[in-house]
């Protein structure tokens, strides 16, 4: 299943969503100018490391001209190819607008950056001594996301379903198709909860427990930044 669209307007333009958009699609073109040594070293240098994150919560320097905290905000901004970022950014283009409409620019922001923080952090969690740069946007919108189901359970998703040759469309509510979804994940977390994961690149693992993690902190997020409040 993968969505086209939602039948949710809004009343505003969101900027910030369209500007979060704006920034991951630049720094993915700077990433496709750079040669593979160069873009090594740049993924080492902005996305989280979790062996690396692990030594600086020790007190342990790791020698980075960029502190590895800082990782946990500059990693949301990298991908790892083509579709890792189309599906990212097609994700935030249908959720990210309603949560901005009903958090204001400035907020949704704020929360925005912080699910991706958490998602990150939650990551981390399962794999500290992984040396795999961990990256993408994908934990930020699936807080974003959490946020969504939560605010908008009825709300229809317009969905893409392929059945081998047979491919049709379908208007499920965000409750059904979100909560799959993040049942989806949580299960693959656990089964890889073993497994080393790079992610962000379509030929290496994906971090499930950064999505779930994701999810359940806009959750939590969402209501303490005005989520639920009445109009």
């Amino acid at each position: 299943m993968f969505p086209i669209s939602d039948d949710n307007p809004t009343r505003i333009t969101p900027y910030v969503t369209y500007a979060l958009i704006g920034v991951n699609i630049a720094v993915f073109i700077h990433q496709l100018l750079l040669t593979p040594p160069q873009l090594n070293t740049f993924f080492h240098l902005y996305a989280v490391v979790p062996k690396e994150l692990s030594a600086s919560f020790e007190g342990i320097s790791v020698n980075q001209s960029v502190p590895e905290w800082f990782t946990l905000i500059s990693s949301q901004f990298l991908h790892g190819g083509f579709l890792h970022i189309g599906g990212n950014m097609l994700f935030l283009w249908i959720f990210g607008n309603n949560i901005e409409e009903r958090l204001g620019h400035i907020k949704y922001f704020i929360f925005y950056i912080a699910c991706g923080i958490l998602a990150a952090l939650s990551q981390w969690f399962f794999s500290m001594e992984s040396g795999i740069p961990s990256l993408g946007a994908s934990g930020a919108i699936a807080g974003v996301m959490g946020a969504y189901i939560l605010k908008f359970p009825t709300a229809k998703i317009n969905t893409l379903i392929f059945l081998g040759y047979f491919v049709t469309t379908i208007r499920l509510p965000a409750v059904l198709y979100l909560g799959l979804w993040f049942v989806q994940q949580a299960f693959s977390g656990v089964a890889s909860v073993s497994v080393p994961t790079d992610v962000g690149t379509e030929t290496g693992g994906i971090a499930y427990w950064a999505h779930a993690g994701g999810f359940v902190f806009g959750a939590i997020l969402g209501p303490l930044f005005g989520l639920l409040s009445e109009d």
